[in-house]
């Protein structure tokens, strides 16, 4: 495989693409195997509808000059993102965490963009697929690529590392996210400090939250640029945070009113604050950015409906994230108030406790009404007046009495694959 020569066709493309349904006009398409078909087979169809090249694995599939062949391409699409990384030479953000990846990704593009032409992360497109994309959608137009990076398993994000090279890296947290596929939390922390690990041979900096215990203590042989809460010894201090909703915060003489609901959401606000600073953005374009950004994608978003105010935050869910938006939501100054929990997937053997615990938490708050929803929760059933166990989301619609969600505050939370914003058809 001549990288080069491939890397000088994709410089005459308009864009790569892996989907023919999204293909654009002079695309360069990749055949990317994928567990229910090959993409291969669509090689005619990508030329046909605007392609200038094809990259593909399988010589059956051979349509023309156009057609460039490769033994993995997979593997060329993750070479090239390599090749292309290092012909850009532009500095390169990664960020990788339990909980907040995307909103911080966000939140720090909106930032620096006041600046800089900046390029980040489409969503969630993090993975070792998503990541190669995400490089290759940089041009020589981009000042600053901001990357987001995923991982459920070891090694992952090590692998992420030597494809984006990264010039700076943050770690959101540590938390209890895909316990089943890193094998416990000791095995998250192991997983994420890939990316320590990397920077730290490679000479380079490391964003640290220091109100974070975790993250302090890793730093202490890492090249750093650090923030937290009323710390005396950082580089960026924070001077007041609250959030009844909304997330406000102040540092010096600024205070910054967010859209973002929740103390959890403080911690990626000030990163991306940091960030700002660090890249030397001036005090009222970082206001003027974070006071703008609104978030999306049933990510922490207050929707107002049937008199009811309601968080919703039904994106995805573990039980790091979850437990804190519990936390949060529980210190709103709100009368009456409902929360509706959806299970929490990819916990393996810790499932069942990590569902109790969350219950658990509920126990003595008997002024809130709890509606737990998934098999997982209905193991954990507890006999109590204001909780409510359902094995299906369809058990759960069904059962909803008239106007029994009326002037309430409600939070909903669980898992991607609950897909809980459906309650707001009921409410």
């Amino acid at each position: 495989m001549d990288i080069k020569y491939i890397h000088n066709l994709f410089l005459k493309c308009s864009s790569v693409s892996i989907d023919t349904r999204k293909i654009e006009k002079d695309a360069l398409f990749i055949a990317i195997k994928g567990e229910r078909f090959d993409a291969n087979t669509f090689s005619q169809a990508a030329l046909e509808k605007g392609a200038s090249f094809v990259l593909i694995d399988n010589n059956d599939f051979y349509v023309d000059k156009r057609t460039i062949l490769v033994e993995n391409s997979l593997v060329a699409l993750q070479e090239l993102a390599k090749f292309h990384r290092k012909y850009l030479a532009i500095p390169i953000i990664a960020l990788t965490g339990s909980n907040g990846k995307t909103t911080t990704k966000e939140l720090i593009n909106v930032v620096l963009s006041k600046k800089f032409k900046t390029k980040a992360t489409v969503g969630n497109f993090n993975n070792h697929i998503g990541v190669p994309l995400t490089i290759l959608s940089f041009t020589k137009e981009t000042q600053i690529g901001i990357v987001e990076m995923g991982a459920n398993h070891k090694k992952e994000i090590e692998f992420l590392c030597e494809i984006a090279s990264p010039d700076y890296g943050y770690i959101t947290n540590f938390g209890k996210a895909h316990l089943e596929g890193f094998g416990g939390i000791k095995g998250v922390i192991q997983g994420k400090s890939e990316m320590y690990h990397y920077l730290l041979e490679n000479g380079k900096i490391v964003f640290i939250n220091m109100d974070d215990p975790l993250q302090k203590s890793k730093s202490k042989v890492l090249k750093t640029y650090s923030f937290g809460l009323n710390k005396e010894s950082v580089d960026f201090n924070i001077s007041k945070v609250t959030a009844n909703p909304f997330v406000e915060i102040s540092y010096n003489s600024i205070t910054i009113k967010s859209h973002l609901i929740g103390l959890y959401n403080a911690t990626n606000i000030n990163a991306a604050l940091a960030i700002g600073k660090y890249f030397k953005i001036s005090d009222d374009k970082i206001k003027e950015a974070i006071e703008k950004y609104i978030p999306e994608n049933n990510r922490s978003q207050l929707v107002k409906k049937g008199g009811n105010e309601i968080i919703l935050d039904a994106y995805n869910a573990n039980p790091s994230s979850m437990a804190v938006a519990i936390e949060n939501f529980l210190q709103l100054n709100k009368s009456t108030k409902i929360v509706i929990l959806g299970d929490m997937f990819e916990l393996g053997k810790e499932s069942h406790q990590e569902h109790l615990d969350i219950v658990k938490m509920l126990e003595d708050q008997e002024c809130v009404s709890c509606f737990f929803i998934g098999s997982d929760f209905n193991k954990n059933k507890m006999d109590k007046k204001n909780f409510y166990f359902y094995e299906t989301f369809d058990d759960f619609s069904k059962n909803i009495l008239p106007n029994q969600f009326m002037e309430s505050s409600i939070l909903i939370k669980g898992s991607r694959g609950m897909a809980l914003e459906r309650t707001l058809d009921f409410i």
